[in-house]
């Protein structure tokens, strides 16, 4: 099995602790992928449509020079400020040019509505944060095994 050190993985997550130990664990685990982080909905659509193709002229510029790569993955947060990851999710599921993008929602919430919901608007997978930093690493470990070296995803 050869890890995908290539592909981009995109964590969407405005707690900086939460996001700083998720680092430390990934590298704890040899993880090369690299990593890119936005805090908010917001940000997670500029940094997504800044890659795609603007032919109408009409769509906003990227804020730098330079195009931002596909994620072959996203760990998505739920509450974000401003635009929050269900309205996220949802987009992405809807959008022709992300909808194949794998969204894993990393949330604190248990709530089975939530569960559901996002099952519903096509999440592919839903992991509870856990509160004990063993659990944490059993869960982070396992979304690394499974989405950034045993899973392939549709070609692009």
């Amino acid at each position: 099995m050869t890890t995908k050190l290539h592909e981009p993985l995109l964590v969407v997550e405005d707690s900086n602790e939460d996001f700083k130990m998720l680092q430390r664990l990934m590298r704890r685990m040899a993880v090369k992928n690299p990593i890119y982080r936005c805090t908010n909905g917001d940000e997670v659509l500029e940094f997504l449509y800044s890659g795609e193709n603007d032919s109408d002229g009409k769509g906003a510029a990227p804020s730098n020079l330079d195009v931002a790569p596909r994620p072959s993955v996203i760990l998505l947060d739920l509450n974000l400020p401003g635009i929050d990851g269900r309205d996220i999710l949802e987009r992405l599921k809807q959008d022709k040019s992300f909808k194949e993008i794998p969204v894993v929602v990393f949330t604190t919430s248990s709530n089975p509505k939530d569960i559901e919901f996002c099952y519903q608007k096509g999440a592919n997978g839903y992991l509870v944060k856990p509160m004990d930093a063993q659990e944490l690493q059993k869960t982070i470990r396992a979304f690394v095994n499974y989405w950034l070296e045993v899973n392939t995803a549709p070609g692009r």
